[in-house]
């Protein structure tokens, strides 16, 4: 490797004198160290006086400065230089990690300032090393960079030489798409599930170990690939497989012998990022010829899996010439230059989940890509530029071709219902985490009439009022060349754009809460406020999540604001409709002038008028609601959501009592066939009881009944799990609850997840435990504290053993990490659900209000819970801490699994394998420890 060597060719010109300051600050202590020299403890004040003269070598700044109290910290992080050097490659966020990655010897302890001199060195070997594989584009970034101060350009300048022969820029650089025959039709084939067994068994190899239970699985979702037996029957499977049975290789031998024989794509939806890669890997590794290539030039081999995700997840090339040719500024400009550096290299543009490092937006204060990829649906197809180039076209083309597309819940119902509507539907569908598809279907079949939502459709329509001369956004702009020659299309977007002006502008909510709206629309977000602060008060609610109430009883100024609303909406919806009619006429029958970029930009703007006029129409009919009865099937409801007590929206919301209703209707019924899975989808209620789950995936709406499956996992729940349930530890106790924390992670040595049901909470345990168990050698990270994303966290955590990870939701359902990283799961309490306008009224539509929520509660436990045990040879503890935690929750976990009721003492001294009483003490109470009092020895 050749980052992996000594950095002799950084030596020669990085001379000891010239070797930067280095500065490391944990919440163990703080370090600095000048010129190569030993470190030297330092207090916080120090350490920032120090950085705020020169720049020091460090690793993530801003953690760092989260570290100091200082956001304002900046100076040379060798993450930059990483993601300049290696792009598109891996590297967990940490001193270790980078280590690893770049194949040296990583850190001999917290303040071993001397190894960001070393990587420092390695990677600037690097530039001068004949064998870098990342040279070509470099030199071009850098330049970039360069014209806009980057810290590291000073250092980099005489190692990077220019190449002998100009090299072509990034947007010509990218491989091209070409245009290719629609695909057939998938052929009828019927699936032998021995067959499918034996394929199964040369996918695990000779030397695999005996799985019955994958085999029983395997055949069992074979029902899923067969042909169904009338319209609107398809073959649905649901299959529960515990833990350890392989489910993944399970379903994908059937999905792939499908997919051969009947030529055509089997749809793979997850809930989870972690799963898709999950998929994505098994599919590279078990199938040869498989794997989701980059994307290849016209001529070279059909991509069989691809990735598909919506296209807010991948960079838009448009908007990063903007960015790269002055739209961006200072920092915002060297992460718009390492994210071209990026693209080159990527492997499909992703930049959610993909292969650009989730912690390169946050050196630069980024919590989003926004201005990077295409969120507000500006595209303007055929007309772009980088069309032919474009991540997004490439994507969506390698995914009609594919014989496996991996995608996610939310997508897969968009497609399958846009699908419907044109008279096509997805063949084949494979659900897995099928436990979170009534939550997945919860959001892609509700309504939100919303300021944001608003000030988007105004954006698409008008375009922001922030766009630059020359870029074409909004319709006017993206239909000019199409109106010129189109009196009628030209007199519709006038229309349009005027009665687009009635939605809010910037500033609106500003405007909305002082009393002053401009317009219907936002005169009516003015009225659903006053209506909140009225009633909202009088309801049990966390004020810190946000108000909310009933829409019962309507205040008279929000009738009659709603039903001016509603008036300017169809002002709006009336034009845009028949402009989206005018242009399909256009298509089937096109003018002389109508050239192929042409139409597909007509085809673009049809489809995004189609869609927003039926978004219009569920506005429509929920302003009705304001005005007339409650419609059965909806819940509705008014809102203001709040982050950190600061209001960043006011609405009306719409959800279906039963999501499945729609879902079944729109997803299962055009569907050939469909399997549902996962390792949590039965009910307590018996080995039998499938009754809730044929509830909570659509498949009780059907006219012909599921086949359902199940098998238990494999794993020795009994004898390498043990659940303890602390019951002495008082609610609302802060103090109590930190220490509980401390005790428990430094009992189990680390390795500990924590799972908080409130943020407050979370963070204020963190203040009072970071810093001692730092001290101690046991890292605490933490979501909403740390500025690191939520999958790097996960990274870490799975990287050091003796670290631990404290967070919310996210945590409890998306982590995968076996071995000795996780060996202990502490949740602060029983996971009730809050109770909003839409919990209560599904309570109050079930069978049995405390059976409705015990079974929220309990699939929350066990997905918790099976963060655990991931491997057969896992083990580890799961703690409870809730005193008044009731005894039939206990059904949530795996049968045979210990479930004891201890106190703290005694769990702790369970955890430590300490003989019963011999508990460790601790002298300093953590409800007294002040969190910034690292390295204040002043």
């Amino acid at each position: 490797m050749a980052s992996g060597g000594d950095g002799s060719g950084a030596q020669a010109h990085w001379g000891r004198g010239q070797v930067p300051d280095a500065l490391i600050a944990t919440h163990a202590g703080v370090w600095v160290a000048r010129e190569g020299g030993p470190p030297s403890g330092v207090s916080r004040r120090e350490a920032i006086a120090r950085a705020g003269d020169t720049p020091h070598l460090m690793i993530n700044a801003p953690v760092t400065a989260s570290r100091l109290g200082y956001p304002e910290l900046s100076g040379l992080d060798l993450l930059e230089l990483f993601a300049f050097v290696h792009p598109a490659r891996f590297a967990v966020p940490t001193p270790r990690g980078l280590a690893e990655a770049l194949g040296i010897d990583g850190p001999g302890g917290d303040a071993d300032t001397a190894f960001l001199v070393r990587a420092a060195r390695a990677l600037l070997g690097t530039l001068v090393d004949p064998g870098w594989t990342a040279r070509r584009g470099a030199h071009g970034v850098f330049a970039g960079l360069a014209r806009h101060r980057w810290p590291w350009a000073g250092l980099v300048r005489p190692l990077l030489k220019a190449p002998e022969t100009p090299e072509r820029s990034l947007f010509t650089a990218l491989p091209r798409w070409e245009e290719g025959a629609p695909r057939e039709a998938p052929r009828p084939v019927t699936l032998d599930a021995s067959a499918v067994q034996a394929r199964l068994a040369s996918i695990m190899g000779d030397r695999a170990e005996p799985r019955p239970g994958q085999r029983d699985y395997a055949a069992a979702v074979t029902q899923a690939f067969q042909p169904r037996t009338a319209p609107g029957r398809p073959q649905v499977v649901l299959a529960e497989a515990g833990t350890g049975i392989g489910k993944t290789l399970g379903y994908l031998a059937p999905a792939i012998s499908w997919a051969e024989a009947a030529g055509g794509a089997v749809w793979l939806s997850t809930y989870t990022r972690a799963l898709q890669r999950q998929l994505d890997a098994e599919a590279a590794r078990v199938v040869p010829g498989m794997a989701s290539l980059p994307a290849t030039p016209a001529g070279a081999e059909t991509r069989r899996v691809v990735v598909r995700k919506g296209r807010e997840n991948y960079l838009c090339l448009l908007n990063l010439e903007d960015a790269v040719q002055g739209g961006f500024q200072n920092r915002a400009a060297h992460f718009a230059q390492l994210v071209a550096r990026w693209a080159e290299y990527s492997r499909d543009g992703d930049m959610v989940g993909g292969d650009l490092p989730g912690w390169l937006p946050r050196l630069f204060g980024r919590t989003s890509f926004a201005g990077l990829t295409d969120r507000r649906g500006e595209c303007i197809y055929a007309a772009c530029p980088h069309y032919r180039t474009c991540f997004i076209e490439k994507a969506t083309r390698a995914s009609a071709q594919a014989d496996l597309v991996i995608a996610n819940h939310a997508l897969v119902m968009i497609n399958a219902v846009r699908g419907r509507t044109e008279g096509q539907s997805l063949s084949r569908i494979v659900f897995d985490e099928g436990h979170h598809l009534f939550d997945a279907a919860d959001n892609a079949f509700s309504v939100a009439l919303t300021g944001r939502e608003a000030v988007e459709l105004k954006n698409w329509l008008l375009g922001p009022p922030t766009a630059k001369t020359g870029r074409r956004r909004g319709l006017a702009a993206r239909l000019a060349d199409i109106t010129s020659y189109d009196d009628a299309a030209a007199e519709l977007v006038e229309r349009i754009a005027s009665a687009a002006r009635a939605l809010p502008s910037d500033a609106w909510l500003a405007r909305a809460g002082g009393g002053e709206p401009e317009g219907p629309i936002e005169t009516l977000l003015a009225a659903v406020r006053a209506q909140l602060l009225t009633h909202a008060a009088a309801r049990d609610v966390d004020a810190a999540y946000g108000l909310e109430t009933e829409i019962a009883d309507p205040l008279p100024s929000l009738v009659d604001a709603g039903a001016a609303a509603s008036a300017a909406l169809g002002k709006l919806s009336g034009p845009m409709a028949a402009l989206a009619a005018h242009l399909e006429a256009a298509l089937d029958d096109p003018p002389d002038w109508l050239d192929t970029s042409g139409r597909a930009r007509v085809e673009g703007a049809a489809n995004g008028l189609k869609l927003r006029c039926e978004l219009l129409a569920a506005w429509g009919g929920l302003l009705a609601r304001l005005g007339g009865p409650a419609d059965p099937v909806f819940v509705d409801w008014l809102a203001i959501p709040r982050v950190d007590g600061r209001d960043y929206d006011i609405g009306l919301h719409r959800h279906w009592l039963d999501p499945m209703l729609p879902f079944a209707r729109g997803v299962l019924a055009p569907a050939q066939g469909v399997l549902i899975t996962s390792a949590t989808l039965r009910g307590r209620g018996g080995d039998d009881n499938w009754e809730e789950a044929d509830a909570l995936t659509g498949a009780r709406h059907l006219p012909a009944p599921a086949r359902h499956f199940a098998v238990e996992s494999p794993f020795d729940y009994a004898g390498r799990a043990r659940v303890l349930i602390v019951t002495d530890v008082r609610k609302g106790d802060v103090s109590g609850l930190a220490q509980a924390f401390r005790a428990l992670i430094e009992a189990a040595g680390g390795g500990t997840l924590g799972l908080f049901t409130a943020i407050a909470r979370l963070r204020a345990v963190h203040a009072r435990i970071a810093d001692p168990l730092a001290r101690a050698g046991l890292p605490l990270y933490a979501q909403h504290v740390d500025p690191i994303d939520t999958g790097t966290l996960v990274d870490i955590f799975r990287a050091e053993p003796k670290a631990s990870l404290i967070g919310t939701d996210a945590l409890r359902d998306g982590v995968d990490v076996p071995g000795e990283s996780l060996r202990l799961v502490v949740m602060e309490g029983v996971p009730w659900a809050r109770p909003t306008v839409l919990h209560s009224a599904r309570r109050a539509a079930a069978p049995s209000a405390q059976g409705y929520d015990d079974r929220v509660v309990m699939g929350r436990l066990a997905q918790a819970f099976g963060r655990l045990i991931r491997r057969a040879d896992d083990r580890g503890h799961f703690v409870l801490i809730g005193a008044a935690a009731p005894s039939r929750l206990q059904a949530a976990f795996p049968a045979g699994t210990p479930v004891d009721r201890v106190t703290l003492a005694q769990a702790v001294a369970i955890i430590a394998g300490l003989p019963q009483g011999a508990v460790p003490c601790h002298d300093d109470d953590p409800g007294s420890i002040e969190p910034d009092s690292i390295g204040d020895a002043e």
